[in-house]
């Protein structure tokens, strides 16, 4: 007998009724048969020239039915109904920021990718953001080609459905090397966020030490790839040159921020001389430039606990509301993680958020 979806929904969660804003919903990775009306011309004859048959790439390993909860598909709701069903209505949220995650950043052909991200924004606008007013969502963008990926945020800069331009922890290149610098640009000129999700394109090893055998050592290790991304955003420059633009580590956990910032830190005062444009402590431009969800929240299950975790890692403004749909990283969808004191929901559900994302606001 096929078991239900256990989608209920705890009734003493603090977010529900304050008008909370989800920043982590996933959504299916549209295959080709979802794109082929949304490519250019060209490209809707190349994908069957050359044997394109399915544009579902997983860059990210619990897209598999063991991270997910009973009763969903695959790693992402498949239609806006579902949404509306198990998330926007029983959550009574005001608005929900859709992701698209997959490894079209693994495509080599720069001309390949920027296609593909094309449609796949045209896709969610079109079969999502216009059938539902409560979502937002991420853009998709071609790091392989810095130049498009400004074009493609230029293209959707008046579009305020679109909050935030979509990396992954696992490219090609530390995110804060020179050459992506335009694209950030790009992106604070518009007002948009970068946020940065568990992903890979397996041609790097996703842990500091090689390859692993396990799916449990790649979750485990995610932090790794999160705290390297960090520290480049960092040491390059990016979070001084770009400061207004906020970098939303999502799906991360919070604890290992500590530790990686502390070592940021100490060892900054040692060798600041080959970074001279880092002029204050790193905690001090990590607290100001850093984001994270809270699904899922790596704390202990103690508040008191709770406080300290969030004065270790710098401010509960720092903090953003994340249901994670459809992962089953708590048994209730969308519940209020236990070491976070509940007088924080108005704070990390509705008012960081808006913070983070001005166009929001509009």
């Amino acid at each position: 007998m096929t078991k239900t979806a256990d989608l209920s929904i705890d009734t003493k969660n603090p977010i529900i009724g304050i008008g909370a804003i989800d920043c982590d919903v996933h959504i299916k990775s549209p295959n080709t048969a979802d794109l082929t009306p949304y490519l250019d011309d060209y490209w809707k004859e190349m994908f069957p020239y050359r044997s394109i048959d399915e544009m579902e790439l997983t860059s990210a390993p619990h897209q598999s039915k063991h991270y997910s909860r009973e009763g969903t598909t695959g790693g992402g709701a498949q239609s806006v109904d579902e949404l509306v069903k198990n998330v926007l209505d029983p959550l009574q949220l005001d608005a929900a920021i859709i992701n698209v995650v997959n490894a079209v950043q693994a495509i080599y052909d720069p001309y390949m990718a920027t296609a593909m991200c094309q449609a796949v924004n045209r896709w969610v606008a079109a079969e999502w953001l216009d059938k539902e007013p409560r979502l937002r969502a991420s853009l998709l963008i071609p790091f392989q080609a810095p130049e498009e990926a400004v074009k493609e945020i230029q293209k959707y800069a008046d579009d305020h459905r679109f909050v935030q331009i979509l990396a992954i922890t696992g490219g090609e290149n530390p995110l804060g090397k020179r050459m992506y610098w335009p694209i950030y640009k790009a992106a604070c000129d518009a007002g948009m966020a970068l946020s940065i999700h568990p992903g890979n394109i397996y041609r790097h090893s996703p842990t500091a030490s090689g390859f692993p055998s396990y799916l449990v050592e790649q979750q485990v290790t995610w932090a790794q790839g999160f705290s390297s991304q960090m520290s480049s955003l960092l040491a390059e420059g990016v979070m001084n040159e770009y400061s207004d633009m906020k970098i939303v580590m999502a799906e991360t956990g919070v604890s290992w921020l500590f530790g990686a910032s502390w070592r940021m830190a100490k060892d900054w005062r040692g060798v600041r001389g080959e970074i001279p444009w880092i002029k204050e402590s790193p905690e001090k431009i990590i607290k100001r430039s850093i984001r994270m969800t809270i699904a899922p929240f790596d704390g202990p299950p103690n508040p008191e606990d709770g406080k300290t975790l969030i004065d270790c890692i710098g401010s509960a403004d720092m903090l953003l509301y994340a249901s994670d749909y459809p992962h089953n990283y708590t048994s209730e969808l969308g519940a209020w993680p236990a070491a976070l004191p509940q007088d924080l929901a108005r704070a990390i559900g509705v008012d960081n958020a808006l913070a983070t994302y001005p166009r929001l606001k509009v």
